[in-house]
């Protein structure tokens, strides 16, 4: 009874670990500040950035941080995301990266606006 509670633990503790570390990746931009879950303010050089962002051409490559997919439709999006004009008014300062490999967070406290 021991090893059966044993690996159910540790099953339980894996799901709600992955659970923590997904991070939403599909997203949608929408029209008005008010139906955005982020937003979002593009800056010009990395070093001012919270996460370095990469557009994948699928969906099922979106899994990562800043690995990001648009969706058609605001029902298929992880977060809604608006653009701000003023760095000043974003909860999340992103730089877009050329490459896959350099996409994710660079300043990660704020990677739960993301989950």
């Amino acid at each position: 009874m021991s090893r059966f509670l044993a690996i159910t633990t540790i099953l339980i503790i894996g799901f709600f670990f992955s659970i923590n570390t997904l991070q939403a990746q599909k997203v949608y931009t929408v029209k008005y500040e008010s139906q955005a879950d982020v937003k979002v303010y593009i800056v010009k050089y990395e070093s001012l950035c919270d996460l370095k962002v990469y557009h994948v051409k699928y969906e099922s490559q979106a899994k990562k941080d800043g690995k990001w997919f648009n969706v058609k439709y605001e029902s298929q999006a992880d977060k809604k995301l608006y653009y701000v004009d003023y760095e000043s008014q974003a909860d999340l300062k992103i730089f877009y990266v050329d490459y896959e490999s350099q996409a994710g967070w660079k300043k990660s406290p704020k990677s739960h606006l993301m989950k």
